[in-house]
């Protein structure tokens, strides 16, 4: 990454993006390309893009959401990521494996009306009986005894059917991210890396005690960062799970709430037999699998010969946020692996080589994005763990806010309400397809 430039323009800017994630250099990208002209700062906690939560999520994209919402916003990020590979030539190591869900019976009669639906809002899927998986799975203990103790205890059944995603699969985070950095950086915006934001400046002020008053009609100005103070015609928040701490600052709701998410990269001598199973995809390998009862998710890396895995922890693991999140190996030790080593014998006295912990900024309400406005101030947040994919959407949308039109043209031509993603104006359905 190249070094940030301390060349601030003088007076005021026209925005300053806070955070530098995926969803942030979105925003940026989306803005300028709108007019490049614009003075447009982005300020970054980390040392460079990136870094944060993009850097530690699981890295995969999906369209397979019951929500009309999340899917568009899915759909046309994907098909513009698609766009920069394909066309642009722009490696982003976007390769569409697809997504296994392996279900039991309870749940494959539980989500049909949600399959049903998606099929034909023409959502590409697949459906596999365990007759099939038990061929495409050797090895694996894909039926669960009535008699197995252990399995009772952690409310496993048997796999009786897969649904696959078939325009699903990874991305290499860090190509993304370099794509709308270069791209920002050759469009004129400034850069400004380790420079975390302490508070949203808020006017005009009076000079008087304990401003801002009641009676006072206040805006966003800019923002006070550890190394002076920015002004700019809009603020833009796209900061993620340090969000809340941000728009505490000012009083204000974020609507969200952060919870940790952990990585653990495995290898193993009897993984490989795993890892290139045939019949799913053209490349031979498993698509990235997701296991129940919990979703615990097996991520394929072939070029390392290893599985990325994880879970998102829900009743029982507290809503927190640290600054520097730390991955525990207990976690992966007795809520992942019993799972996966029970279904999957590969797994057998397999412990991680290497793993990383990050936050998910949940919407708990619907489970859909939120983009939401205050005078000065746009805010884009609620990803609930799928920003990445969905993180060129969002830049559009916040860039028609911007530009205060009511109508974002998604990538493909597709119109999208702005105010549709606001708190007062909302129009989502709650995310379904949650498993």
């Amino acid at each position: 990454m190249m070094e940030a430039s301390d060349n601030i323009p003088k007076g005021k800017l026209d925005a300053i993006i806070v955070g530098a994630g995926i969803v942030g250099l979105c925003c940026a990208y989306h803005i300028l390309s709108q007019d490049p002209s614009l003075n447009v700062l982005v300020v970054e906690k980390g040392p460079s893009a990136g870094q944060g939560d993009t850097a530690r999520s699981g890295a995969a994209v999906r369209n397979t959401f019951s929500s009309e919402v999340n899917r568009m916003l899915a759909e046309t990020s994907i098909n513009f990521y698609s766009h920069i590979q394909d066309e642009l030539k722009f490696p982003l190591r976007l390769d569409f494996v697809g997504y296994l869900w392996l279900l039991t019976s309870e749940m494959f009669e539980r989500f049909s009306p949600v399959i049903e639906r998606m099929g034909k809002d023409g959502v590409a899927l697949k459906t596999w009986e365990s007759h099939e998986l038990s061929q495409m799975f050797p090895g694996a203990r894909l039926h669960v005894s009535h008699y197995d103790e252990e399995a009772r205890i952690m409310h496993l059944g048997s796999i009786t059917k897969a649904l696959q995603g078939l325009r699903c699969g990874t991305i290499g985070p860090e190509k993304l991210v370099e794509f709308y950095e270069g791209e920002i950086r050759r469009m004129g915006a400034n850069i400004r890396y380790s420079e975390p934001v302490r508070s949203i400046m808020l006017g005009p002020m009076l000079h008087l005690p304990l401003e801002p008053l009641v009676w006072q009609r206040t805006n966003v100005i800019g923002v006070r960062t550890s190394k002076g103070e920015f002004r700019a015609e809009c603020t833009i928040i796209a900061a993620g799970a340090w969000t809340p701490s941000l728009l505490d600052t000012i009083g204000m709701d974020s609507h969200i709430r952060t919870k940790k998410r952990q990585v653990f990269a495995l290898k193993g001598p009897r993984i490989g037999s795993l890892l290139h199973t045939k019949g799913f995809n053209e490349q031979g390998v498993l698509p990235l699998t997701l296991v129940p009862p919990c979703s615990v998710y097996l991520k394929p890396n072939p070029a390392d010969e290893s599985f990325w895995v994880g879970v998102s922890d829900y009743i029982g693991r507290p809503f927190t946020f640290e600054e520097e999140p730390i991955a525990e190996e207990e976690f992966y030790q007795y809520n992942i692996y019993p799972i996966i080593s029970h279904y999957f014998p590969h797994f057998l006295n397999v412990r991680p080589f290497n793993k990383w912990a990050g936050h998910y900024d949940m919407n708990t309400t619907d489970a859909n994005p939120y983009v939401f406005e205050h005078p000065g101030l746009i805010v884009a947040a609620g990803t609930s763990g799928s920003g990445i994919m969905k993180a060129d959407a969002i830049g559009r949308i916040v860039a028609a806010a911007y530009a205060k039109k009511d109508i974002a043209t998604l990538y493909g031509g597709k119109h999208f309400e702005v105010s549709r993603l606001g708190i007062e104006t909302r129009d989502v359905e709650p995310e379904g397809f949650v498993i």
